[in-house]
């Protein structure tokens, strides 16, 4: 669940996706024109990087940000796991879309970030989080209105529509049509958690636009 809690403050305010926050960190290998004798050594005291695996969900449980321990088949964990798999599909797409050079990439991007805002608030289910735990993943009103005043913007543009539309049109339209597939199936996995009042309401209609 560590990224789950991570995302929790990070979402839009700090996050740039974690292939494109990542990467350069792996990619770099000092500065220009330095060779490897002249390179300062690493201290003693140089923090390791963890381990990316703990262990502790060996035996099909996992920990929630409220320190709650739950089957990996919960509700909660379902919900995140297809949050998870919109933003892996959202970030397939923006590949196709950049090559196009379709305008809309920073939007999707910021899709990207949001719905790690989203991870964090699944990840707080209200029967066992304190205040301090809603404090730090309440998911606000923003970026759904954001999200509708994009909706209302690329709409104009388009002509009116007549009939059903088949998912097609080339890779990025391919794409976007499965990531919206993906979108409805973890608004799917979402309304349970809200009807439940284990999870904001904003986050279903987050998924809903």
């Amino acid at each position: 669940m560590a990224v789950w809690v991570l995302g929790g403050r990070l979402g839009f305010r700090g996050c740039l996706g974690a292939g494109r926050l990542l990467c350069p960190r792996f990619q770099s290998r000092g500065s220009p024109g330095v060779e490897d004798g002249d390179r300062p050594r690493p201290s003693s005291k140089t923090p390791k990087i963890p381990k990316i695996y703990t262990k502790t969900g060996d035996k099909g449980f996992s920990s929630t940000f409220t320190g709650e321990r739950r089957s990996k088949d919960d509700q909660v964990f379902e919900a995140l796991g297809t949050t998870d798999e919109l933003s892996s599909a959202i970030g397939f797409a923006m590949e196709f879309i950049a090559e196009k050079g379709h305008p809309f990439v920073e939007e999707l991007e910021k899709i990207q970030c949001s719905l790690q805002d989203v991870g964090s608030a699944l990840a707080t289910p209200r029967s066992s989080a304190r205040e301090a735990h809603l404090r730090h993943t309440t998911f606000e009103t923003g970026p759904i209105l954001e999200l509708e005043r994009w909706i209302d913007k690329y709409t104009s543009q388009l002509p009116p529509l007549t009939a059903f539309i088949l998912p097609s049109g080339g890779k990025s339209s391919s794409a976007l049509h499965f990531c919206r597939a993906v979108c409805r199936r973890a608004e799917r996995r979402v309304v349970p958690l809200v009807q439940m009042g284990e999870t904001d309401a904003n986050v279903a209609k987050f998924l809903n636009r």
